[in-house]
């Protein structure tokens, strides 16, 4: 019989979740290098660049890889012959790990968790609760996993009760470039094929807390080991789904995935469940082991376990931006793919915020601040620590802003938008009707973004917290022109440059 303390179950939570906050799993790191070694396209590669350097730097800063610090889920596996000494159920006690690690002064997370979800929307400011999966298996300890997960690849999730006569392989290619990019490859798919739909759905996010193993996997096919239908079937979709071209950050490339992970389970003979949930470029999840003798020991890579990859802003490639003085001409002149580097002041802006504008403008109302000639970025930065003007602050997905784009653009006086990944057909025609340009970060980097950062204050709807109108002034930031005032989009133009090149497959991406 083990005996597992409740203390220590809740500060290895704490830990944990403070722990993925700013290490990104080793597996992943050297993945990602070796993405980064083969990549072909420069855009892409440049991306990767980025995401690896801000892991780099959140390890060494000790700050979130993502300003999207997450939901907390929890996978447990609880031995049948563990005893718990708590006065706490085990939700109550993964909530207060969490409550700890999300309200850790020296490394504080953003709380995104709303509750009523359907109505008032209140943030619980403290992220929680978590989402727990309890299962009671034979043993003497307790099995965890820790994962944050962002809202921009749980918001990629895919369902489909297929038939079973119907291709899964088919269905899955046909699905994957309707993610877009705001899932922000390259990442990890997982697979859940059976059961029923919420079983599926649970397969698929239990895949992707696996190891990055498929070179492994396709050393095994090479050498004529016998495989599972599941590992035929990640290897396939592995090589299929990267021949689609769309890469890294959605702009082309060879690597859209780093691996896929297959779970099945038996079904129903009429039906075929399948769920499709990706992991992003801040994949943060960590395994560990209770057995009563204290809390978790979680040990980080060791810096030199980084690739030898660092970005820096180039300036002789990139065109140097001067907010201050931007005019929609010079907007107007930018040309899809062009490397901008942002001087100057930008004012800030997510959902929230855009509705608010849209209602005030609804009823004649002096919106808090003047968007005449300004560029806004669409963002919900970290709380600043120590001698930070502001935490980490990477993009947030841009096409939830695209109901409001023709507003902002024709009502505002607003000259150019900054956000992550590809805009949709509502926006581009807004973007193009009014000769305006549409500007991406790269998701995954939002401590390397936030380090361009040099003031932040607060000038509108503080109320909203993290979705309030920031004014930021920024030095070197990198964008690219991801939407030119022709209307011409670097997320539907580069994968299928990059498709085409790949030539493999022959599915067309939208």
């Amino acid at each position: 019989m083990t005996t597992i303390r409740q203390d220590d179950f809740v500060q290895s939570i704490a830990d944990a979740f403070q722990f993925i906050s700013c290490y990104h799993p080793l597996d992943y790191i050297r993945a990602l290098g070796e993405a980064y070694e083969r990549e072909e396209s420069p855009a892409a590669k440049d991306a990767i660049a980025q995401i690896l350097t801000n892991s780099r730097m959140s390890a060494e800063g000790r700050r979130p890889i993502c300003q999207d610090t997450g939901i907390g889920l929890v996978f447990l596996k609880v031995g049948m012959n563990v005893r718990w000494d708590a006065t706490l159920s085990v939700q109550q006690m993964v909530d207060e790990g969490v409550r700890r690690a999300y309200g850790n002064p020296d490394n504080p997370l953003r709380a995104s968790v709303l509750a009523d979800p359907a109505g008032a929307r209140r943030n619980t400011r403290d992220n929680t609760p978590a989402v727990v999966y309890c299962e009671i298996v034979r043993g003497d300890g307790v099995e965890v996993i820790c994962a944050a997960k962002g809202g921009g690849s749980e918001a990629k999730a895919k369902f489909a009760m297929l038939n079973p006569s119907d291709d899964l392989v088919e269905w899955i290619l046909k699905t994957v470039p309707t993610m877009g990019a705001g899932w922000c490859p390259p990442g990890i798919l997982g697979v859940g094929i059976g059961g029923t739909p919420e079983k599926a759905m649970l397969l698929a996010k239990e895949a992707i807390m696996a190891p990055v193993d498929i070179h492994e996997l396709k050393a095994r096919g090479a050498r004529g080991d016998t495989l599972t239908r599941a590992e035929e079937l990640r290897l396939e979709l592995y090589e299929k789904v990267n021949a689609l071209g769309i890469g890294a950050q959605g702009l082309g490339g060879l690597t859209t995935v780093l691996d896929v992970k297959v779970l099945d389970y038996p079904t129903h003979a009429a039906n075929l469940p399948v769920a499709l949930i990706p992991n992003c470029a801040a994949t943060r999840h960590v395994h560990f082991h209770l057995d009563g003798s204290g809390p978790a020991r979680l040990e980080p890579p060791r810096l030199e376990d980084w690739p030898a990859v660092t970005w820096t802003p180039d300036t002789k490639a990139a065109t140097s931006v001067n907010l201050d003085t931007l005019t929609k001409e010079q907007v107007a002149s930018w040309k899809v793919g062009q490397k901008l580097l942002l001087n100057g002041r930008m004012l800030t802006g997510r959902d929230a915020a855009h509705k608010r504008i849209a209602d005030m403008l609804a009823r004649g109302e002096k919106l808090p601040v003047d968007f005449s000639n300004r560029v806004i970025y669409y963002v919900g930065p970290v709380d600043p620590v120590r001698d930070e003007v502001v935490g980490p602050a990477g993009p947030t997905t841009a096409t939830r802003m695209d109901k409001f784009t023709r507003m902002m653009l024709e009502k505002t006086g607003l000259i150019s938008m900054v956000g992550k990944a590809e805009r949709g057909p509502v926006a581009i025609e807004a973007i193009r009707d009014a000769k305006s340009a549409y500007l991406m970060a790269v998701g995954g980097a939002a401590y390397l973004v936030a380090k361009a950062i040099k003031s932040a204050k607060v000038v509108g709807f503080a109320d909203l917290g993290m979705e309030a109108i920031y004014e930021f002034d920024v030095k070197d930031m990198p964008v690219t022109v991801a939407v030119d005032s022709t209307g011409a989009s670097a997320h539907i133009d580069g994968p299928r440059e990059w498709q085409a090149k790949i030539g493999k497959i022959p599915v067309k991406v939208a």
